[in-house]
């Protein structure tokens, strides 16, 4: 037989397991984690009440900035958090405290005003009463009825305090049923009975629109405790306030323990209640968030949602002889947690509350709910196709081209794969076989995959016109020109043309990789992205950012990327690539284990520096940078040398990349007169802005030096240098700025400009070598000429005898020196190509290397790159991310 001792022991270990079974929270990580058998990590916490948008973006760097005041004791009076709150609040500094958390304040309050018994109604927040009992105080509970809501029966607590005084709490709204009640009945009832105390929990207050608040506009009985916990996302903080009359405050401050806040809670507190916008953007989101919520669970039978007010919802299983912990079971075996009720006083074990969390989240709770029922959950949801999408700390990081690798690389793991970019800005532009026109970077991209370009890849193209306004272009066609302000206001619309393309594209492939723009840590441009990480959370593309090392900073750039984005876009992150490495990559491994540790992601993969691929320049930037003053390299010593103009507003400059491949061709870029040299050919290349680019040519001096090369070389227009060539060029519907201006008078031309864009692929035939010229037109207005003397240059593919002036695709002078042509690509077709260098090899005295020297074709360009991409990169843990078993 067991002694008494042993006994006692015994029934006091189970008394102490009750207890805490009894006052259990949400919220416990580990625990939830321990019961699932994964990392706390992997764990969708419905458990806890906390604001789905999750903490402020600013919070990691008030944080940082406190930590300069960690070596000093914090403020034990809260001062400045207290003014903050005061004026919030429009109550008095001595009417104010603050605490480590509601809960704190909640068991202080217990502790004054001589209360024998405290009345509760229930069901309501577990705290309530421990605070209670281990003040001392005899608690008495009031039912709250499901019928009517769990809403507070008054005339009931009324009589209750008829007896004696007590110490009332209520939550407004109440935890876990989301019910508020109207605040004058409450102070009706607390000026009834003023030797009563009424504590009211407005933890979850905030989360509800147009609610009266109680903290300054309350009878001198009553208190009013704020949690800063929950709305702000800040547990780990802690931090809450309570208001009430200044000699309540001085009993609560005089049992509060000392530095009870601290200096971390206080400074991230004042910038809290400054937060306005924070505010409406949170009970915009909850809103809508609880009420797609509330109709899923509606659609899955043998559950009730309760209606709520705040950022939870308390639930019921209604299966005869079933309760909620099966479901609980089953939810965190698929990594949900949901709060179990069955501790609540008033509440029994089919209850169980949820919080309100992110969309995709709350689609993992309905999908969990609808499979324990039974039901399809393929059905509920269409599933997303796996993408990758490759986002950069800056422009010109490489996006464009590591998107080619991977799609490559799929394609050759047997993948169907297509490329995607949201929104591209871009002169750089292409037609498609069905005459509309998308950026050609995502043409490059669709020939990695072998694919036709397709319009869906590249849905909205902006062309800038000027510094602040944009041709746009949605799903291949003009939809106008726009300033910054207006194409703001348009995006909501061009988004939801994003989308639909992406949705249509995507359901065709097995894997899509997408190119984001610029940095997706923008912080003027976040709030209206739809290209970053607006796109990735839409497509549910697991990213990676990659960085330029070629330039410095790198790993500067990485982590203060990763520090600007806001914690949800942060969890779409997989990984860090290093683009155009030169040197030895051993010497980066304490600079990759100081960015995993800073930032909890790895860097996959860092690529070499590759020169030569014969793949287009993602813009005009690399482009003009390679070919400035020092030319093509690598090249035979008897080069022709051709030189292109460089133009503020040059447009579709691709349109040079078959002749930099050549072996024989020397190709610069020049932008200043005295650069220009003597070269064999002048290129004037294509332009958005033909009037403002041709002013510049002329203030700079530029038109001048071409033009004294009349006789000397080759010139050649391309679009809007073939219309510069010309005597006149007007803008009578203002297309551009409007007005009208003399062009260079190289070609007897005029041209005007007309609202109608021309959008064609076409195949022609080049008047003198009577050979195939390829390529598509994007353009607006005509050209014409003004004297029989000039002639055709370019000719419809098939045309025999005398071609109509409408069907010339472009004009030259009799002795061939000059030419011009509104085809982009003319010099794509390798026959044509070689016979144009040869022609000035032998202008220049140089032997004809007759046949073709080089292929203008990108297949094997895109084979090396994807070669090198592979060798430099964790493809296993890309795949891992994609969820691919590879």
């Amino acid at each position: 037989m067991k002694s008494f001792n042993e006994q006692s022991l015994k029934e006091q270990l189970v008394e102490i397991e009750a207890e805490k079974r009894k006052y259990t929270h949400g919220g416990n990580m580990r625990h939830l984690a321990d019961m699932a058998g994964c990392s706390c990590s992997e764990i969708v916490d419905f458990s806890a009440n906390i604001n789905p948008l999750g903490p402020p973006l600013w919070l990691k760097h008030e944080v940082v900035k406190a930590l300069a005041e960690v070596d000093r004791y914090p403020d034990p009076e809260c001062s400045e958090l207290t003014l903050a709150a005061c004026e919030k609040f429009s109550v008095w500094p001595t009417e104010c405290v603050a605490g480590n958390g509601a809960s704190e304040l909640i068991a202080a309050i217990a502790r004054v005003g001589g209360f024998k018994r405290a009345v509760i109604p229930v069901p309501c927040y577990v705290d309530y009463e421990r605070s209670c009992k281990l003040a001392g105080l005899k608690t008495e509970h009031i039912p709250l009825d499901p019928q009517r809501a769990f809403a507070p029966d008054f005339d009931t607590l009324s009589s209750f305090l008829s007896v004696s005084p007590a110490m009332v709490f209520l939550a407004q709204p109440n935890n876990p049923t989301g019910t508020a009640f109207d605040p004058a009945e409450l102070k009706a009832l607390a000026r009834k009975h003023p030797d009563s105390r009424f504590v009211i929990d407005e933890s979850f207050a905030d989360f509800v629109p147009g609610l009266e608040r109680m903290a300054g506009l309350r009878p001198p009985n009553v208190i009013t405790v704020v949690s800063m916990t929950k709305f702000y996302a800040i547990p780990g903080l802690r931090l809450g306030l309570a208001f009430a009359a200044p000699e309540i405050i001085m009993e609560i401050k005089k049992v509060l323990p000392c530095w009870s806040v601290n200096i971390l809670a206080q400074k991230v507190g004042v910038r809290c209640l400054a937060d306005e916008e924070y505010e409406r953007k949170t009970i915009e989101t909850t809103i809508r968030l609880r009420e797609d919520l509330q109709k899923g669970i509606l659609e899955v039978p043998g559950i009730r949602a309760f209606p709520s007010q705040a950022n939870f919802m308390l639930c019921q299983v209604q299966r005869v002889g079933m309760d909620a912990s099966g479901l609980i079971e089953h939810l965190l075996k698929n990594r949900v947690a949901v709060r179990h009720c069955d501790n609540f006083d008033g509440l029994n074990s089919t209850y169980f509350r949820i919080a309100v969390r992110t969309e995709e989240e709350n689609r993992v709770l309905i999908d969990g709910m609808r499979s324990f029922s039974g039901m399809d959950v393929s059905a509920s949801r269409p599933k997303k196709t796996p993408a990758l999408m490759i986002q950069g700390t800056c422009s010109n990081a490489g996006k464009s081209i590591l998107a080619a690798a991977f799609c490559r690389i799929f394609l050759q793991d047997g993948y169907k794969v297509a490329p995607f970019k949201a929104q591209n800005m871009s002169l750089n532009s292409f037609v498609t076989d069905d005459g509309l026109e998308m950026g050609r970077a995502q043409v490059t991209q669709a020939a990695a995959c072998k694919m036709a370009p397709d319009v869906r890849m590249n849905p909205v193209l902006l062309k800038p016109g000027s510094d602040i306004g944009s041709q746009v272009i949605v799903m291949g066609k003009p939809v106008g020109n726009m300033k910054v302000g207006k194409y703001v206001k348009y995006k909501p619309t061009a988004f939801e043309a994003v989308k639909s393309a992406y949705d249509s594209l995507s359901s065709d492939v097995d894997v899509m990789v997408i190119e984001g723009a610029g940095s997706p840590a923008e912080i003027n441009l976040k709030q209206h992205d739809i290209v970053n990480m607006a796109m990735a959370e839409y497509a549910g593309a697991k990213v990676l950012i990659a960085g330029d090392i070629d330039r410095g900073g790198v790993f500067a750039s990485l982590a203060g990327t990763m520090d600007l984005l806001e914690p949800k876009e942060r969890d779409l992150v997989c990984g860090f690539l290093l683009n155009k490495f030169r040197g030895d990559a051993s010497l980066l491994t304490p600079a990759l284990d100081f960015t995993l540790s800073h930032t909890g992601k790895p860097v996959l993969g860092t690529i070499p520096f590759l020169a030569n691929l014969g793949l287009p320049d993602e813009d005009s930037v690399s482009f003009k940078e390679d070919l400035k003053k020092s030319g093509s390299t690598g090249k035979r010593k008897d080069c022709v040398e051709v030189v292109c103009i460089d133009l503020p507003r040059i447009s579709n400059f691709t349109d040079l990349d078959s002749l930099k491949g050549e072996p024989d061709v020397n190709l610069r870029v020049v932008d200043r007169p005295e650069d220009i040299g003597s070269p064999d050919a002048i290129i004037l290349p294509g332009s958005k802005s033909t009037l403002s680019d041709l002013a510049h040519l002329r203030e700079s001096g530029l038109a001048d030096a071409v033009s004294a090369l009349r006789e000397k070389a080759v010139i050649i227009g391309i679009c809007g240098g073939f219309q510069m060539l010309g005597q006149y060029i007007s803008d009578p519907e203002e297309i551009e700025s409007g007005g009208s201006a003399e062009g260079l008078g190289l070609l007897p031309l005029q041209t005007t400009l007309a609202p109608e864009k021309t959008l064609t692929r076409t195949t022609g035939m080049h008047s003198q070598s009577k050979l195939e010229v390829v390529g598509y037109e994007i353009h607006h207005g005509k050209t014409e000429p003004l004297l029989p003397t000039v002639r055709a240059a370019i000719v419809p593919q098939g045309s025999a005898g005398g071609v109509p002036i409408s069907k010339v695709l472009g004009f030259g002078s009799k002795s061939g020196m000059i030419w011009g042509t509104y085809l982009h690509g003319v010099f794509d077709a390798d026959e044509f190509r070689r016979w144009f260098v040869d022609s000035l090899r032998t202008r220049k005295g140089l032997p004809k290397l007759g046949k073709v020297q080089s292929v203008f074709n990108m297949e094997e360009g895109l084979d090396r790159l994807a070669a090198a991409v592979r060798a430099s990169v964790d493809m296993k843990a890309v795949y891992t991310a994609l969820g691919f078993a590879k």
